[in-house]
């Protein structure tokens, strides 16, 4: 794929690393302007936390369709669309915390557009990546999430101070406008000349949209083949499958409670404000983006040294990731200086990172011609745990006010962080029973 030197695949998968670093800094650009936008015009907890959550009702809607899409046309094009819709949508909606429909409406539109981009990744990634270089490829490609939130909580409090929140809005739109220029000039289909061993191997020209006629195809000398028909039943009674989906479920739910709540718990929880943390604000991400990759290359180490099985590699690096990660979110609320608070949603966020070695890259395994559509099956799950983390977040902050305790206070937060922490605990020991490395869907 591409010149002994530099592999076509390689650019496929830096290109797609932009993609989420690009996703992610508009995540948490959002979170962060509107928020100093609704505190500004006095909006409470529990209305801000309904707004956040928004975006995951779109985002939820559209990951099964975005699987099928990239199934039926393909994931270079669907990513391409999708860009390009949330870029338009975040270039011409106002940031006006009191035209509370105006905002709904965009969110939900930039979170259906989003919703598309994940499944369609994780078709691409089938299509070009071998198997032996799936953990680390993937591992890298979602890293980019990371690099983008860290990116995104170090520069844009600086541009909403002194340009706006508005201003992020634009910032974003041009950033997503470019990367689908560069996607459009340099992202393409893998070609079958380049893959003699695609089918034994599951990536490749195999997994592409079938285009053509059989009757063409038989007068050239091959084969036609038969458009499969995606198994919904068996993916969606198969208990890997399952394993997964819970596990996607919980590392998304504290993964979107911190990113959306974590610089309300510096600013009225810690009483300190995210311009005087200065870089130090970034290192929770930061240490996502590193222990995502080093989860990837410790996996791939593992599987092609034939040290443990593919199986025993994802379970392994999933139970560690999400235990740690378990107890340092537990702890979290009893650390009350900054330096604190940042280590242990450091490690909590580094640690969930490390564990997406073991339950993200395992569509793949299972099912590589249905990376897509298990994928966006399984981020359903983690976009609904978006939508009831986010909300229920607020929530509880909103009655520990009308109980009359101080959001300084740890009571304020116990139950915020002690829930992703539990439920790292259940989710380790469902992916420990129930997962496999081996595939299981033709």
């Amino acid at each position: 794929m591409g010149s002994s030197r530099f592999p076509r695949r390689y650019l496929i998968v830096f290109l797609m690393f932009i993609c989420t670093s690009v996703c992610y800094i508009e995540r948490v650009g959002f979170s962060i302007a509107y928020t100093t936008a609704a505190d500004a015009a006095g909006v409470n907890q529990s209305s801000k936390g309904v707004i956040l959550s928004t975006f995951y009702y779109g985002y939820a809607c559209s990951q099964v369709p975005g699987g099928w899409a990239a199934q039926k046309i393909g994931g270079r094009r669907v990513l391409l669309l999708s860009f390009l819709l949330w870029s338009l949508t975040c270039a011409f909606v106002p940031l006006d915390p009191n035209r509370t429909i105006v905002l709904v409406i965009a969110r939900l539109l930039v979170g259906v557009a989003q919703g598309f981009i994940f499944p369609s990744i994780h078709t691409v990634l089938a299509q070009w990546v071998p198997p032996h270089e799936r953990s680390r490829s993937v591992s890298f490609t979602t890293s980019g999430m990371y690099l983008g939130a860290a990116m995104g909580m170090l520069m844009l409090p600086s541009l909403v101070k002194y340009r706006g929140p508005q201003s992020v809005f634009l910032a974003e739109a041009a950033l997503g406008a470019m990367w689908s220029l560069l996607w459009f000039s340099y992202a393409a289909d893998p070609p079958r000349s380049e893959h003699p061993k695609a089918t034994a191997s599951g990536f490749g020209e195999t997994l592409l949209p079938l285009r053509g006629s059989s009757k063409l195809k038989a007068e050239n000398g091959v084969h036609p083949t038969k458009t499969p028909t995606i198994p919904w039943k068996r993916i969606v009674t198969s208990l890997p499958v399952w394993a997964i989906v819970v596990n996607n479920f919980t590392f998304h739910y504290a993964l979107y409670v911190l990113m959306n709540w974590l610089p309300t718990y510096f600013e009225l929880g810690l009483q300190i404000s995210l311009q005087e943390m200065g870089s130090s604000k970034m290192m929770p991400y930061l240490n996502m983006f590193l222990f995502s990759n080093i989860g990837g290359v410790i996996a791939d180490h593992f599987v092609t040294r034939r040290i443990l099985s593919i199986t025993k590699t994802r379970k392994l690096l999933n139970t560690v990731g999400f235990i740690v990660a378990s107890l340092a979110l537990m702890a979290l609320p009893y650390f009350r200086t900054p330096g604190g608070a940042l280590f242990c949603s450091s490690v909590a966020l580094g640690f969930l990172a490390l564990g997406r070695a073991g339950f993200a890259v395992n569509h793949m395994d299972i099912a590589p011609r249905y990376a897509g559509i298990i994928m966006g099956v399984s981020n359903t799950a983690g976009t609904l745990a978006g939508i009831v983390g986010v909300d229920l977040t607020g929530r509880l902050l909103e009655a520990a006010k009308e109980a009359q305790l101080d959001l300084t206070s740890p009571e304020s937060w116990t139950s915020v962080f002690f829930i992703p922490g539990l439920l790292c605990i259940f989710s380790s020991f469902v992916f420990l029973v129930l997962s496999t490395g081996e595939r299981i869907f033709d």
